[in-house]
């Protein structure tokens, strides 16, 4: 390999970073709160409300990725005149909005499950003792059952976080330049896939190894009672006369 090739290489991929995780972490921003809506309508006992959420989940998890953008961007691009009409163009036209609704919905479908699974974990126990301090169901919400769930469900959700940052390269399908975007765009011109793709894998993978050190950060401060305790203080025995 030539390794003064591949720094260049590198140097010139590291551009395409901001845009990567601009993707991945406005995606996963906007995907959690849709996630939230989609796990309360499952929990909320309307059976309407719970189908189609489930419905909804069944469509964008048991349906790849790569489709659901080629179907967002080419597909509605189909439609001009009515989306034109409707005002919605503007959105449409642009790669990068299509990507981020793509990469939204699909997050979505994933972090819904995990954060139902997150609510679902809280003890009981605790729910009727809040209950009974006399605790608002806004209040309960907010001061114990949701600290939990977030808790229960971080695990999940970072790997939901690793897997969104690296689903942003099938944006470059639809022309973003992102790290696999201007990876095929050196391949084109050098010829050279091997290391190319080499220093573009590398760049995912520091970018995971950095999102997986601040999720066990994160999951370290929401789990005071996991931590080290400290170490007792020496007692000073009295001396015997």
């Amino acid at each position: 390999m030539d390794f003064a090739f591949m720094a260049e290489t590198f140097m010139k991929l590291i551009e395409g970073v901001p845009l990567t995780l601009n993707l991945a972490f406005a995606s996963v921003a906007l995907g959690a709160l849709f996630a939230m809506l989609l796990a309360l309508m499952r929990l909320s006992g309307v059976a309407a409300l719970d189908w189609l959420a489930r419905g909804y989940v069944f469509v964008f998890r048991g349906t790849p990725l790569l489709v659901q953008i080629f179907l967002i961007y080419y597909g509605l691009g189909q439609f001009r005149p009515s989306l034109q009409a409707l005002g919605l163009w503007w959105f449409f036209r642009e790669p990068y909005w299509c990507a981020l609704l793509a990469l939204t919905l699909n997050t979505a479908a994933y972090a819904s499950e995990i954060i139902r699974g997150g609510l679902q974990s809280v003890p009981h126990g605790q729910i009727e003792a809040a209950r009974a301090c006399g605790m608002s169901r806004w209040l309960l919400f907010r001061r114990i059952v949701f600290p939990i769930a977030v808790r229960q469900a971080l695990p999940a959700y970072g790997n939901e976080i690793i897997l969104m940052v690296k689903a942003t390269s099938l944006a470059s399908i639809i022309t973003m330049m992102e790290v696999t975007g201007i990876a095929h765009k050196l391949i084109s011109q050098t010829f050279r896939a091997v290391e190319v793709f080499v220093c573009a894998g590398a760049i995912y993978l520091l970018l995971n190894f950095l999102v997986t050190r601040a999720v066990l950060a994160l999951e370290w401060w929401l789990s005071p009672h996991l931590r080290g305790a400290p170490a007792p203080a020496p007692r000073l025995e009295a001396a015997h006369v």
